[in-house]
C-alpha cells in the first residue's frame, strides 16, 4: 500500500511537471507570435537656418582589408560611389546640434554641439544601412560592414 501511494504521488508530480512545462512552452510560443507594438516613426526636421548654413560633410571611409582611409567631401542631398567597391554613400541630412525631441530628430542650433549626418549606404543598389554618423561619438550606432568603416570628420558651411 505504501508503495502504491508513493507511486501515485510520484506520478502526480510528474504529470504536474509536464502540464506546467507545456503551459510554459505554449506561453513562450504565443509570446513569440504575438505582434509587437509598432515603433512610432521618427521624423527629421532640419531648421531653415541650418539648411542655409551647411552645404557638405566630410566622411572618412576606411578600407579594412588594405588598412587605408580616404576622406570624401559629399554635398548634402547627394551621393558618392566609393571607388573600387560596389557601395554608394548618400548624405541625407546634417544636424550640427543633433537632438531627439520625442519622435522628432532636429538641430537645436547651428552650433557644433553634437554634429550628426544622416546617411544611406547601398550595396549593389540595395539599401543596407540608413542611420546617423556622430562625429563626437563615432562608435554610437556605428554601421558594421566587413570591408569598410565610415566616420563623420568635418562639416562645410555654405560660402
Amino acid at each position: 500500500m505504501k508503495r502504491l501511494m508513493k507511486l501515485l504521488v510520484l506520478s502526480s508530480l510528474v504529470a504536474i511537471g509536464f502540464t506546467t512545462g507545456c503551459n510554459e512552452k505554449q506561453k513562450q510560443e504565443q509570446a513569440a507570435v504575438k505582434p509587437q507594438p509598432a515603433k512610432p516613426p521618427t521624423e527629421v526636421v532640419v531648421p531653415d537656418d541650418v539648411k542655409r548654413k551647411w552645404k557638405a560633410v566630410e566622411i572618412a571611409v576606411s578600407d579594412k582589408q588594405h588598412n587605408q582611409q580616404k576622406v570624401y567631401t559629399i554635398k548634402l542631398g547627394s551621393e558618392l560611389k566609393i571607388p573600387g567597391s560596389n557601395l554608394t554613400l548618400r548624405v541625407e541630412n546634417f544636424l550640427p546640434h543633433f537632438v531627439m525631441e520625442g519622435t522628432t530628430l532636429t538641430s537645436q542650433s547651428n552650433q557644433l554641439v553634437n554634429p550628426a549626418a544622416q546617411i544611406v549606404i547601398r550595396e549593389d543598389a540595395k539599401e543596407i544601412y540608413k542611420g546617423w554618423l556622430f562625429s563626437l561619438y563615432p562608435t554610437t550606432h556605428a554601421f558594421q560592414h566587413p570591408l569598410y568603416g565610415f566616420t563623420l570628420v568635418d562639416y562645410l558651411p555654405a560660402s
